[in-house]
């Protein structure tokens, strides 16, 4: 499919629709361009996902659609790493894991839809059921989005389930909607196995990948009758046979039942049916088909399991984009051997990424640069400067001379990208902009297929998360305790939305469904984000309720906005600010960056450089030069003292979702991190007490 035509923008990204304002409230806005009816499908005739595959095998043939590499080898090596325990030394081997993989295996569109259609009839040769659920448990892969469409083609909606999550979570994600089956792979076949015994309605379980033989009879042990198949057996069964055509799914189905990462409680499952589905390919299609060609590739690392990288998927299956599959763990150079990086080998021209991934990139570019000696320091830093200057011919030059070499390490093709799943600090959208790619913001949630605004390279700037999708119209809805009111110079108030692409409720979930601090009446989402409307049109998120702590001198501050800056310090990998009712200022949980930490403290000549990790995350001294250097950026982001860093603790040890500590998603799990940390919280405390 060819490009689009670039519509025609008129000055303001989103406009006021006729219709009357309440109280307390600003006036709906939608994007300008569809302001006289909302989109719902990106052309006549699509109206499921089943609909999807089809028109992209009929459109776009033989052209390469899917890519994966297969790991040829795995090399361990083995590090010494120093610890303290009870005050004591200790020196322990750890294995690290590194990838050789082959270069990328493709398949067409037509194979694709040729591959769903065995599997799909495979499903049904087992016995499965319209409208029975059948769970996918699985890391991002081909075969993630070949069960997908199976499923889709017999009416069987899905449910998901993050690779990452633990026992409780996968128990949950399996009983709570009776699924029938699960698709998984043989990495996470020993985590399945431990909780199938306590999932009844389960009776099929389909793998990928090469599980041992005592992995399998573990697995069949736990349940008479249980069926494990490998996903080739399943297409075995299916070959030859098309999907009955009086199973295929409607719009108004359910595509998919998706468990969010939440932050607090038992994961809540999103239901969205297949009309929500493709008013989001038509959203984005009609908002940014015209940047979007044949040519482009698009390189796919983000859980499935979450709606921003399903989404983008989905739409770029449409439109006939090349995806090629990686893994967070491959990306760069850095985990693999012998052999190029994901980034490198692939050469995708465009990416999606959640701000921890942009963050570790812009601090990876960095990290090079700093090491790189003086000359080449100076060099690349001027080159910014004159990016940022905008000067005619010496930009040319220096794209060409300096900051070419940046972009190899993403393979030398990216042109545009996207930051979504959290705030991006504007230091880092600038950087990366100017360094790297035009880096594009935009804002969603699970009950919004992940659309609510997205920012089109025609209104770039920083600080906005863009215009609204048009498939979603936009009020705000004043926060009166904290001073956000539509009535304020700059309209301001909690988000709300509605719309095709916006959800009816959560499965099993009537408390919630009823709930008019969630779903109103007349048919809004609140969010619980907190925005306002900007001169152009565009939305710039500047709270969130539920994050908005009031301190010991009354005023609020808004913690997630304060991370987001935090976070674009360089002696930040990772960080979680945290505040009580009682105190003057917050504090800072962080794990720092360790090479930027280190090179900072050989510069200032600290004998703790080359110590070990956390001897230099348990050195006070080590923890007043973050506390500077955070404070520092906090200033120039413009803070008042209140939102300043009153203490940080230094930790050494990663975040991870096995750990509980952040989501799947890479969401901080602020209460859990607050209770892991409490000793030192309350010691921080203790120390500023007047």
């Amino acid at each position: 499919m060819a490009k689009q035509a670039a519509p025609k923008w008129p000055k303001v990204g989103s406009v006021a629709v006729e219709e009357e304002k309440k109280e307390g409230e600003a006036q709906t806005r939608r994007n300008a361009l569809t302001k006289d009816a909302l989109v719902t499908q990106p052309m006549e005739g699509i109206e499921t996902t089943y609909d999807v595959l089809l028109y992209a095998a009929r459109t776009h043939g033989t052209k390469q659609a899917l890519g994966w590499r297969d790991i040829v080898e795995v090399h361990e090596e083995q590090k010494e790493i120093k610890k303290q325990v009870d005050g004591k030394e200790i020196v322990e081997k750890k294995t690290w894991k590194y990838f050789q993989l082959s270069g990328f295996k493709y398949l067409n569109f037509v194979e694709v839809k040729d591959a769903v259609f065995e599997i799909s009839a495979g499903l049904a040769e087992l016995g499965i059921n319209k409208g029975e659920i059948f769970n996918v448990y699985s890391a991002t892969c081909v075969n993630w989005q070949l069960m997908s469409h199976a499923c889709a083609c017999i009416g069987v909606p899905i449910a998901t389930a993050y690779d990452t999550l633990g026992e409780s979570g996968l128990t949950h994600s399996l009983n709570e909607p009776d699924c029938v089956g699960v698709f998984t792979n043989a990495e996470l076949l020993p985590t399945l196995t431990k909780v199938v015994a306590n999932t009844p309605t389960v009776r099929i379980v389909i793998y990928d990948g090469t599980p041992s033989a005592a992995e399998l009879d573990a697995l069949k042990s736990k349940r008479e009758g249980l069926k494990v198949l490998s996903i080739d057996e399943v297409r075995q069964l299916g070959k030859g046979k098309t999907p009955d055509a009086t199973r295929k799914p409607v719009k108004e189905d359910v595509a998919c039942i998706m468990y969010t990462s939440g932050t607090t409680g038992a994961p809540k499952g999103v239901v969205i049916t297949h009309a929500n589905l493709v008013a989001s390919v038509g959203a984005v299609r009609s908002l940014l088909g015209h940047h979007l060609g044949e040519d482009d590739t698009f390189l796919a690392y983000l859980p499935l399991a979450h709606i921003l990288e399903y989404i983008v998927e989905l739409s770029l299956f449409f439109v006939g984009m090349t995806i090629g599959y990686g893994r967070v763990k491959t990306l760069s150079d850095a985990s693999v051997r012998h052999c190029a990086g994901d980034m490198r080998e692939f050469r995708p021209s465009i990416m999606v990424g959640v701000p921890a991934v942009w963050e570790t990139i812009r601090k990876g570019i960095l990290a090079k640069v700093h090491s790189s000696g003086t000359l080449k320091k100076s060099a690349f830093n001027g080159a910014l400067a004159i990016k940022k200057a905008n000067v005619p011919v010496l930009k040319q030059v220096v794209e060409a001379a300096v900051l070419s070499q940046v972009k190899l390490q993403t393979g030398g093709r990216l042109r545009l990208a996207m930051s979504g799943g959290a705030a991006l600090s504007r230091e880092t959208q600038e950087f990366l902009s100017l360094a790297l790619v035009t880096m594009l913001q935009g804002y969603g949630m699970t009950e919004t297929c992940g659309m609510c605004v997205i920012l089109p390279p025609e209104f770039m700037q920083y600080g906005s998360v863009g215009i609204p999708v048009p498939s979603v119209e936009i009020k705000l809805k004043d926060v009166p305790d904290a001073g956000y009111l539509a009535t304020n110079h700059v309209p301001q108030g909690e988000v709300m939305l509605r719309g095709p692409s916006v959800i009816k409720g959560y499965y099993k979930r009537d408390d919630l469904n009823n709930d008019e601090t969630i779903f109103t009446k007349d048919g809004w989402l609140r969010t619980g984000d907190v925005g306002q409307w900007n001169a152009d049109g565009t939305l710039s998120l500047i709270d969130r309720i539920k994050n908005l702590i009031k301190l010991s001198g009354g005023e609020y501050i808004a913690l997630e906005r304060l991370e987001s800056i935090y976070k674009s310090c360089n002696l930040v990998s990772n960080i979680c600010v945290h505040a009580t009712p009682d105190a003057k200022q917050p504090i800072a949980i962080i794990i720092p960056h360790e090479q930027h930490l280190r090179a900072a403290l050989k510069e200032a000549g600290n004998p703790l450089a080359d110590a070990d990790m956390h001897d230099i995350c348990a050195s006070r001294d080590v923890a007043g030069i973050v506390l500077k250097s955070c404070n520092a950026g906090g200033k120039k982001n413009g803070f008042k003292s209140l939102e300043l860093l009153q203490e940080v603790v230094l930790t050494a040890d990663e975040w991870t979702p096995e750990s509980g500590l952040v989501t799947a998603a890479q969401k901080v799990q602020r209460k859990k991190v607050a209770e892991a940390f409490a000793k030192e919280i309350s010691e921080a405390y203790g120390r500023h007490k007047d």
